[in-house]
C-alpha cells in the first residue's frame, strides 16, 4: 500500500469516527428531549364553535396527541366521558377540551316522562331559557260565540297549563309550519320555533300535548331559581273580563 492509499484509509476512517459522534450526539440530542417532555397521550380539540348548553357528540371533536406532562389534569382523554353531558358555556373552535366544561344533562325523574313540543323562539324562548331551569307554560285558548250556556259566549283566555315544568333540553332553531294553506306573503315571515324537551308526569304531559294542539299560542315563563311558590290557583286563568 502506497502512502497515497494510506491516507485515503485513513481519510475514510476519519469520515466514519465522524459519523458515529454525530449520530451518538443526535441519539443523546433526542433521548434528552424525550426524557425532558416525557410519554405522550390523547386529548381532544373542538373543531367547531358549540353553544353553551348544547348536548355535546363525538363528532364535534378531533384527537391530538401531546406530552402527557403538558395536558392539564382536568384534560378529556376519552370521549366516552362526554356521553349525556351538556357544554356548560359557549366552546370554542380549537379549545382543549376539560371535564370543567361539561355537565350532567338534566336527567329524568321517577314518574317523569320526555316530551318535546315545539316554541315559537320569538316569543317563547328568546335564547333565555336552558336545560335545568324551570318554566310555567301558559296556553292561550280563543274564545267562542254562542259556545256557553245558554247560547252565550266563551271569552278568550289564557292559562297556565304546568307550572315548574323542567327543561333537559333546548333544541335548534327550524321553521314552524302552519297547517292549511299559506300565501307568499305569510311564507316570507315564516316563524322560527326551538323544539323544548321536558321532565314531566303523566297528567302534565297530557296538558301540553293538549294545549300544543289545540291552543293559539303556547309561551313559557322563566322561574327564578329558588322560587318554589307556585302560581296560586286562583292566578291560574286569566281573562279580559276579569279587569274590568
Amino acid at each position: 500500500m502506497n502512502s497515497r492509499q494510506r491516507r485515503g484509509v485513513l481519510l475514510l476512517l476519519v469520515s466514519a469516527l465522524c459519523a458515529l459522534a454525530a449520530f451518538a450526539g443526535v441519539l443523546a440530542y433526542v433521548r434528552n428531549v424525550e426524557s425532558k417532555v416525557g410519554e405522550e397521550t390523547t386529548a381532544y380539540e373542538l373543531k367547531s364553535d358549540v353553544p353553551a348548553y348544547k348536548r355535546l357528540d363525538a363528532s364535534q371533536f378531533e384527537r391530538v396527541t401531546m406530552p402527557k406532562r403538558w395536558i392539564p389534569r382536568t384534560a378529556v382523554t376519552d370521549l366516552g366521558d362526554i356521553r349525556g353531558k351538556i357544554a356548560v358555556n359557549p366552546l370554542r373552535k380549537g379549545s382543549l377540551l376539560q371535564s370543567d366544561m361539561l355537565a350532567e344533562r338534566p336527567e329524568l325523574a321517577a314518574g317523569e316522562q320526555e316530551i318535546a313540543i315545539m316554541i315559537d323562539a320569538e316569543t317563547g324562548v328568546a335564547g333565555k331559557i336552558n336545560p335545568g331551569n324551570k318554566v310555567n307554560i301558559y296556553a292561550t285558548f280563543e274564545g267562542e260565540r254562542g259556545g256557553g250556556k245558554g247560547g252565550g259566549n266563551t271569552p278568550s283566555q289564557s292559562r297556565v297549563i304546568v307550572a315548574d315544568a323542567k327543561v333537559i333540553d333546548v333544541g335548534e332553531l327550524s321553521p314552524l309550519s302552519d297547517d292549511g294553506e299559506r300565501d307568499e306573503q305569510t311564507r316570507q315571515r315564516e316563524r322560527e320555533g326551538v323544539p323544548i324537551t321536558f321532565a314531566l308526569g303523566t297528567e302534565d304531559a297530557q296538558r301540553v300535548a293538549y294545549a300544543e294542539s289545540f291552543a293559539e299560542h303556547v309561551r313559557l315563563a322563566l322561574v327564578a331559581p329558588g322560587d318554589d311558590e307556585g302560581v296560586p290557583e286562583g292566578d291560574r286563568t286569566y281573562t279580559l273580563g276579569g279587569d274590568e
